[in-house]
């Protein structure tokens, strides 16, 4: 028996500390071992995942000690929060750890893409010279498709550099404090692709989110727009967008989700106008830190009966 089962490559200071009080397994490829991971929910009273280790109801109704499932990040579409409910495990997770760092890596992105950083850098390094123009980010409009904690931290830094800020979240009232404080304006999903030069996807996937970046919607942004997606891979049509990006209907791409993660080869690898990383922009030393601090008080809270602080908003358990 164990008390707590680590199934991906998550660790650090904060779980070395509780390692002194509890029994801690750390298997960072049981994720893809469904042998392995079965084995070690089967016996332990929590799980710490990131979002490769799938937990399912099969998988939740099999681990009868199982109190705690702590997702180490923000996104909760690998982890079954309804079957966690029936079961009665809490599920937490810590909203808002990571959001300065995916919101850092956003605005690197952005300005990436508009001064063509990325292309440049390969053009001298065999021998070019390419000196064509960038543009300014500075008075123009960055639109947000989700407006959570990542959405607020990137408009902060979007406003600081004298950009308007648009969102579109229809699950959140427009005078809501945290909005009003980062100076975003809630528009219409239609107002907000007409306006923006700048666009960046904070979205889960969800069944009401999956696909909504397609044909129909990047046919509404202005050839000129730059897309950022830091949500979900699940929320693009990569089909759709490599169309627009080829055509010159969009005048560029950062992808730092995929719909399949490693994604397999596609035309988005051969365009010059699209800029890749691996699923990194929630990672940095300073919000891994973060993030462990509060899964590891989520686990020893409920580990000895008491609530967590970070519990997912749709557990009714942790409710």
């Amino acid at each position: 028996m164990i008390d707590i089962a680590v199934t991906e490559d998550i660790w650090g200071a904060p779980l070395d500390d509780l390692a002194t009080r509890w029994s801690v397994v750390r298997s960072p490829t049981a994720w893809q071992e469904p042998g392995t991971l079965a084995e070690l929910a089967s016996t332990a009273r929590a799980l710490v995942v990131r979002n490769r280790t799938t937990v399912d109801a099969a998988l939740l109704a099999a681990s009868p000690r199982l109190r705690i499932v702590a997702r180490a990040g923000v996104g909760l579409d690998n982890i079954d929060v309804a079957a966690a409910d029936a079961h009665g495990v809490v599920v937490t997770v810590p909203l808002g750890a990571n959001a300065d760092s995916v919101a850092e890596h956003t605005l690197g992105l952005a300005l990436a893409l508009a001064r063509r950083t990325v292309a440049l850098d390969a053009g001298c390094r065999a021998g070019d010279w390419d000196r064509t123009p960038g543009i300014e980010l500075r008075g123009r409009t960055w639109g947000l498709l989700g407006a959570g904690a990542t959405a607020r931290a990137c408009a902060r830094l979007a406003g600081a550099l004298g950009m308007t800020v648009l969102a579109h979240d229809p699950y959140l009232d427009p005078a809501d404090p945290r909005l009003v404080a980062a100076g975003i304006h809630l528009v219409p999903l239609v107002e907000l692709a007409a306006r923006c030069d700048v666009l960046s996807c904070h979205l889960p996937a969800t069944a009401q989110t999956t696909g909504l970046i397609d044909a129909t919607l990047l046919a509404r942004l202005r050839p000129s727009v730059l897309f950022i997606n830091v949500g979900r891979g699940e929320v693009v049509d990569e089909d759709d967008l490599a169309d627009a990006l080829e055509s010159g209907a969009l005048a560029g791409a950062a992808l730092d989700v995929r719909h399949q993660e490693p994604p397999p080869p596609s035309r988005l690898d051969q365009l010059a106008n699209v800029i890749r990383t691996p699923h990194i922009a929630g990672i940095t030393a300073q919000s891994q830190d973060r993030v462990l601090r509060v899964l590891a008080g989520d686990i020893d809270a409920v580990l000895t009966g008491k609530p967590p602080m970070s519990p997912a908003p749709a557990s009714a358990v942790s409710a």
